[in-house]
C-alpha cells in the first residue's frame, strides 16, 4: 500500500502485506524495543519502565476531539479507545496483529491498534470508522460496503473499511491486485472477499466524485 512496505519476497513477486510485514518484524522488534511510527522512538514515557498499576498522562486526538486520560504505559490504544471513550467500532480479535478487527488510522495510515502502545498514539490524529459518518450520513466506503454487500457477519467490517479508507488516501485509483495488497492485513472469516474487492473499487470512484 506504501513504497516503504514494498519490498521482495523471495518469490519473484514484489510487495508485502502490513500483516505479513508485522509477522516478520514484530516479533524481533517487540522483544528488544518499542518504536513507533516509522521507525520514530516513543515518547520518554512509554520507554521507561513503569510498576504495574502506575498512571501516566496522555492526551490523544481521536475523530477531531480531545481527551486527556490517565493510563498504564503497557496498555493498548484499542483498550482505551474501547474502555475509556467507548468507542466500539474498533474490534478486539486475535490481540496479535493478525486479524485486523481493530484497524484505526493514526496520521491517515492504517494500524492495528491492539499492538499500538496508547503513548505511541499521543500527538497524532487517530480516526476510528465511527470518525467517518458525517452526522448520519455515511462515508464513500462505508456506502460502498453497504451496497456490494460486503459483509456477513459483520465483526471485521470496522476494521476492513479502515483499511480501505487508509488504503484510498494514499492511492484513489487503485487496481485490483493494489486493492487485493492493501486489503491483505484484514482477516473475514466468512469469506466476503470477492463483496470487499468490489466494495473498494466503487468507493475509489464513489471518492472521486465528491
Amino acid at each position: 500500500m506504501e513504497k516503504d512496505r514494498k519490498v521482495s519476497n523471495g518469490q519473484g513477486r514484489k510487495g508485502i502485506s502490513r500483516r505479513g510485514f508485522i509477522q516478520l518484524v514484530g516479533a524481533g522488534a517487540l522483544a528488544t524495543t518499542v518504536v513507533g511510527d516509522l521507525g520514530k522512538p516513543l515518547p520518554a514515557a512509554a520507554a521507561e519502565v513503569a510498576e504495574k498499576g502506575e498512571m501516566v498522562h496522555v492526551s490523544l486526538q481521536v475523530n477531531g476531539r480531545r481527551h486527556r486520560f490517565k493510563v498504564e504505559p503497557r496498555w493498548s490504544l484499542l483498550d482505551v479507545l474501547r474502555e475509556k471513550l467507548g468507542l466500539t467500532g474498533p474490534k478486539l480479535g486475535c490481540g496479535r496483529g493478525e486479524c485486523g478487527a481493530c484497524t484505526v488510522l493514526i496520521d491517515g495510515r492504517p494500524r492495528y491498534a491492539c499492538l499500538t502502545l496508547v503513548l505511541e498514539a499521543e500527538g497524532k490524529a487517530i480516526t476510528t470508522i465511527e470518525g467517518l459518518l458525517k452526522g448520519d450520513e455515511l462515508s464513500p466506503v462505508q456506502k460502498a460496503f453497504w451496497d456490494n454487500d460486503a459483509m456477513q457477519c459483520g465483526y471485521c467490517t470496522p476494521g476492513q473499511i479502515m483499511a480501505a479508507e487508509g488504503l484510498l488516501r494514499v492511492n484513489p485509483n487503485p487496481s485490483i491486485e493494489e486493492i487485493r495488497l492493501g486489503m491483505s492485513g484484514n482477516l473475514c472469516r466468512c469469506g466476503s472477499y470477492a463483496h470487499i474487492f468490489k466494495a473498494v473499487e466503487q468507493a475509489a470512484k464513489l471518492r472521486r466524485t465528491i
